[in-house]
């Protein structure tokens, strides 16, 4: 959405969103010289030519998408659906069967099928219909890449994805829209708009839904629903909340009023990682209770007062602009209040949310962690005995102190991704706890979307910045031996041994 009148995001941050690779695809040549007489895209004379090439070009994309699959825990954080609470539009919503895909890199999704039927995704909310066993690969787009394209009446009516897979095995695809339909969709006319190496052109739709547009393939590409309607457009909203890491005793926080459409929330998250200053997100509710409207004013009111730039703003999807606004809000001390997001005509509450000082205190975070993890690991049944440890450990004070120069030995590399791969799914719990780092060392860590061991690789890197000359493999084995697995703690040992 636009904020009318708000705080635009800074140059840098367009340039981040618009040369972001987090998804290959087709980079277009846009003309604006490409509507026909009723204002909109004509298939025949769109000037949206990738070229001669351009369709081998796409395929040799396709193949280059990286097959190493991410943790699990991606799928529930930075590409989870948010989910709407709308009662006409949950009524409605059909049940087909739920398949989890598989994320790849750079913030593409694998989806496998078996057999012929219709399965839905459950992050992104895509349905297919196949018909025999086939593999879809997809990811999501941002639509202002193709804003020139993309005329009134039409607007955008849900995210844009970019589906890659045979289409002879593909016969229908059903996307997500982020419109709350009601009783008002019959002067409504749902399209999908398709890019293909000739252009852009608007294709007709098989049938809609209250929260869904089915489009028949005829070929795959960047694809996505637009829509034109003669009546008020009433939006499904989503507050997203990031604050400022500095080491300022004052508050600042970015909130920003959104359609819950996925390729505007990837926008968001992209804008604000590519930003000059650092953030973190505020895990808060999103979805807004209320609907949005095109046109209508809000204001955000803190409790207790803050500094809110601007107070009032004009809702109106923003999802083709390069520049994402948000409302800025300043605190002068780092005290609990709330936020709350009003229709001004009729004063309701659209959205509300109270943020309390552990939401963003990192110490008290990598505290409560600690201490968590601590007594998890008083409870935790190590493989060898205590006494076998004891013995161990004075074993190896001995080779320590008899040798100065051993003691101090820094770790390899190479010893540190044989570390690596050892490591559980509690890595960033150690991290934490054990190593004591930071969050933001994690979080900075992970948006890298790298394989997972590499992932614990620069986590232990970082450790061994951190601690410098006592990066050793005493004081690492010292960190740890109470805490990883049997396995590790051999590693550990060798690694004691080796010096």
């Amino acid at each position: 959405m636009s904020l009318s009148p708000g705080v635009p995001e800074s140059s840098d941050d367009h340039n981040a969103v618009s040369e972001g690779k987090d998804c290959p695809s087709p980079n277009l040549d846009i003309s604006k010289d490409s509507k026909s007489d009723n204002g909109e895209p004509n298939p025949e004379t769109t000037n949206g030519d990738l070229g001669e090439s351009s369709a081998e070009e796409a395929s040799a994309q396709a193949e280059e998408w990286e097959e190493k699959e991410l943790p699990t825990h991606y799928l529930n954080s930075e590409f989870s659906k948010i989910q709407s609470q709308c009662e006409h539009c949950n009524a409605e919503n059909k049940h087909h069967e739920q398949v989890t895909p598989r994320l790849l890199a750079r913030g593409q999704f694998l989806l496998k099928v078996d057999s012929e039927g219709t399965y839905q995704c459950s992050e992104t909310g895509l349905i297919f219909e196949v018909t025999r066993k086939v593999d879809i690969k997809y990811c999501i787009l941002s639509w202002s890449k193709y804003a020139d394209l993309v005329v009134k009446p039409w607007v955008v009516g849900g995210p844009l994805f970019d589906v890659k897979c045979d289409p002879a095995s593909l016969t229908s695809i059903q996307f997500p829209h982020s419109l709350c339909l009601g009783r008002h969709d019959t002067n409504m006319t749902f399209k999908v708009f398709h890019v293909k190496s000739s252009g852009a052109s608007l294709e007709y739709t098989v049938d809609h839904s209250a929260t869904h547009v089915k489009w028949r393939v005829s070929s795959l590409s960047p694809v996505g629903p637009v829509i034109q309607s003669e009546e008020a457009i009433f939006h499904h909203g989503a507050v997203i909340l990031y604050k400022v890491i500095d080491h300022n005793p004052s508050l600042s926080f970015r909130v920003y009023i959104a359609t819950n459409n996925e390729s505007f929330i990837k926008d968001i998250s992209k804008s604000v990682k590519h930003s000059s200053k650092k953030f973190m997100k505020i895990d808060k509710p999103p979805v807004c209770q209320k609907l949005l409207q095109n046109g209508r004013k809000y204001r955000l009111i803190s409790e207790p007062e803050a500094e809110i730039t601007p107070e009032e703003i004009e809702f109106v999807d923003g999802s083709l602009l390069k520049l994402k606004s948000y409302i800025e809000v300043y605190l002068e001390q780092p005290v609990e209040f709330k936020l709350l997001l009003v229709e001004m005509d009729s004063e309701e509450i659209v959205w509300k949310a109270k943020l309390r000082e552990c939401d963003w205190v990192q110490h008290d975070q990598n505290r409560n962690i600690s201490k968590s993890c601590i007594s998890g690991n008083r409870r935790r049944k190590m493989s060898s005995s205590l006494a076998d440890e004891e013995a161990y450990d004075k074993r190896m004070r001995q080779v320590d102190t008899s040798d100065g120069v051993k003691a101090r030995t820094l770790l390899t590399d190479a010893q540190l991704i044989t570390l690596a791969g050892k490591l559980g799914k509690d890595w960033i719990k150690i991290a934490i706890a054990n190593l004591e780092l930071e969050i933001s060392d994690i979080d900075a860590i992970r948006e890298k979307k790298e394989e997972v061991t590499i992932s614990k690789f620069r986590m232990l890197k970082k450790w061994q910045e951190k601690e410098q000359n006592n990066a050793t493999a005493q004081h690492l084995y010292n960190c740890l031996k109470n805490t990883v697995s049997a396995d590790a703690q051999d590693v550990l040992k060798g690694f004691l041994q080796e010096t």
